[in-house]
């Protein structure tokens, strides 16, 4: 029996990483948990009598289609109906600009397989997605964090930090962006920086990865162009996906691209999964045809502007002053930030004993800061869950307020 593998791996297997989401996620089965900690739709929105129907439908006319292999690139009827949306929304492109992917993360680590080589630096946000960071991570990739404010990304301090690397011989490749309503921190990126970050990106050659699973869950304030519709030099590759508008189960983003760039993510996707589930493919185009997503969506919406309201109002209600937290206009996540003295790993533990989880913000700094920060999901939570959990993690800071004084 083999004891060990590690002579055996590869350098960028060697540079995986567990999610601390999914690790977390595993602790929270327990009956009386109120789990803050995954970033997941509620399971009321989604369309299950619709997509019984359309399911038949697929089956009874399409089976031929559906239940066969399927190309690379997508389902054309998919890809002309995602197209075709983007066009409603002001941004002119044809079914050439889009390849569908299984879920968003597929389409993170392709792109990281196809740009990344061992010691490239990535220039992301502090804090920034977990799973981006772990997708450039595998692929041997250097991380160096660009602080964020109320605004997003801050241009100034990402040009610094391009010039500097450059001065010291470094080679740049990516400059990685959650620009609406971003996890974990739940602010947007405006409009005005998004074109500066397209400037700073022009003038040192540099590629935007743009992952927009958000952006369509706004509650209030004014919609943000697309990152990669106020570009037109096609450096920018936009990430979506329908998991949070939609379905998670079924797996189905897409990458919006230049035809040049998507080439290489159809080669990379070729020896990863050949396509995309064809049957799932399906029945979305057939449910985004009929309109349906259009119908659904705001009941989606409405429901999580009151959810975010609500846990806003606990906040108010129960935390102690010094504790501090975003007030995002839309997406799933608020992030807080606690006392400079209080580490949210040792407070999960704490937390979870107490029948409420989170997940630590330490997990979304590439470069080991956040140890006082905390990311807090209000989509999936009932109304009482929100407001017994929020009074329960307020207790549990409180306590540990106390302690470390």
């Amino acid at each position: 029996m083999i004891n060990s593998i590690t002579h055996f791996l590869s350098q960028s297997a060697k540079g995986m990483k567990r999610s601390a989401i999914r690790e977390i996620l595993k602790l929270l089965q327990r009956p009386g948990m109120i789990s803050f900690a995954g970033g997941l739709p509620a399971s009321e929105t989604f369309p299950v009598e619709d997509l019984k129907k359309i399911a038949v439908e697929v089956l009874e006319k399409e089976s031929h289609i559906a239940l066969q292999y399927g190309t690379t690139e997508g389902d054309p009827l998919l890809r002309k109906m995602i197209a075709e949306r983007h066009k409603r929304q002001g941004i002119n492109v044809g079914i050439e600009n889009i390849v569908i992917t299984t879920g968003s993360q597929q389409a993170l680590d392709l792109i990281a397989r196809i740009f990344i080589d061992h010691g490239d630096y990535v220039l992301c946000g502090l804090p920034s997605y977990l799973g981006g960071i772990n997708a450039f991570l595998s692929y041997g990739a250097k991380l160096k964090g660009i602080p964020l404010d109320d605004n997003g990304m801050i241009p100034e301090e990402l040009e610094k930090v391009v010039v500097n690397l450059k001065d010291l011989g470094r080679k740049l490749k990516l400059i990685y962006i959650i620009p609406d309503f971003q996890n974990p921190a739940g602010i947007t990126l405006t409009e005005s920086r998004r074109i500066k970050i397209i400037e700073i990106a022009r003038k040192y050659d540099l590629l935007i990865v743009e992952d927009s699973p958000y952006r369509e869950i706004r509650f209030e304030g004014e919609q943000q162009q697309l990152t990669f519709g106020l570009d037109n030099s096609g450096r920018v590759i936009t990430l979506c996906t329908f998991s949070k508008i939609f379905a998670p189960g079924f797996r189905v983003g897409w990458v919006l691209a230049q035809p040049i760039i998507l080439e290489k993510i159809v080669l990379a996707k070729q020896t990863a999964d050949l396509c995309t589930s064809a049957f799932v493919q399906r029945v979305l185009a057939r449910y985004l045809e009929k309109g349906l997503l259009e119908i659904n969506l705001p009941k989606t919406i409405a429901l999580y502007r009151e959810r975010r309201n609500l846990m806003l109002e606990c906040f108010e209600r129960f935390m102690p002053k010094d504790v501090k937290w975003t007030k995002p206009e839309g997406g799933l996540f608020l992030f807080v930030t606690l006392p400079e003295k209080i580490n949210a790993s040792s407070l999960l533990t704490k937390a979870i004993e107490n029948n409420v989880a989170f997940v630590e913000g330490s997990s979304f700094f590439c470069n080991n800061q956040g140890h006082n920060t905390m990311r807090i999901n209000f989509s999936f939570s009932s109304r009482e869950e929100i407001e017994n959990g929020v009074e329960r993690l307020a207790k549990v800071i409180s306590d540990e307020m106390n302690n470390v004084r």
